[in-house]
């Protein structure tokens, strides 16, 4: 298969992915896997594209965003209120994700911790969907510093490929009494400093291995998982609120189950 539609395919899935909780990374990796792609460069690409999703986020939420970041310098402190809650619940993974890694790209980047961590995590979900306090919070631009910084501590659950760094965000703020829509939108807003900080990191580390004929493949990936991702972003608050997480709980389930058989009868 050329290249060029290896990076469509991997664009489809990092963009349809990414800010639902399935674990877009557990997916590009099973994705990785079933195309035949083992060239490390891919290993960087599947991190590299994930900016394209992000940047959807920008896109929607651009106004929102201007506004907050006009405010910081404005006499309101709701703006620099919102901004310092999303840095409390950016620092623990950032710290985190620069200790581990180098472990997490030589030894959790396998297919076989993908499946076992869908499962689990779609297990969670369920339960913790099902059992999760009262909502207390329904602005995911006002968020309590507390309910920030639990949001925080649960996405460093998802260094591990297969947790979901949405899926944990999302369990992270319905515990802290977060509503459902407010929890994946802050989500949303989180993931920019996330990914952004992952793309710079895992950019200048491998910047040796990109030539300039695989930038190009990178950038047909980005491009398609930026405008995915726009149909995700669009469509994923309205289905949370009608149909809660569950359908993406039983998604994840299924696939591990799935993917833990294909490897026992050595289709994978």
């Amino acid at each position: 298969m050329p290249d060029w539609l290896n990076a469509v395919i991997l664009g489809l899935v990092e963009g349809l992915t990414e800010f639902i909780p399935v674990s877009s990374t557990g997916h590009l990796l099973i994705t990785k896997e079933m195309l035949g792609l083992s060239d490390p460069r891919w290993d960087t690409l599947i991190v590299l594209i994930q900016l394209g999703a992000i940047l959807a986020v920008v896109a929607l939420y651009f106004q929102r965003l201007w506004k907050v970041l006009m405010g910081l310098f404005s006499p309101d402190p709701s703006a620099r209120r919102f901004a310092l809650s999303v840095l409390i619940a950016f620092l623990p993974s950032a710290v985190v994700g620069l200790l581990l890694h180098d472990f997490i790209k030589t030894v959790l980047f396998d297919v076989r911790v993908v499946f076992v961590t869908l499962i689990l995590g779609g297990i969670a979900l369920l339960i913790i969907e099902r059992r999760a306090p009262a909502p207390r919070e329904d602005d995911a631009m006002r968020f309590s510093f507390r309910t920030a910084g639990l949001i925080g501590l649960f996405q460093c659950l998802s260094i591990i490929p297969g947790m979901s760094r949405s899926g944990a965000t999302i369990v992270g703020g319905l515990l802290a009494g977060a509503d459902k829509r407010s929890a994946a939108e802050f989500s949303f807003f989180l993931a920019i400093p996330t990914m952004v900080g992952a793309f710079a990191l895992d950019f200048w580390e491998s910047r040796e291995m990109l030539s300039a004929d695989f930038m190009g493949t990178i950038a047909i990936a980005f491009v398609v998982s930026f405008l995915s991702g726009l149909f995700v972003v669009r469509t994923m608050l309205d289905f949370v609120s009608k149909h809660g997480f569950a359908p993406f709980a039983w998604w994840r389930i299924g696939v591990g189950v799935l993917g833990l058989t294909a490897i026992g009868v050595g289709w994978l």
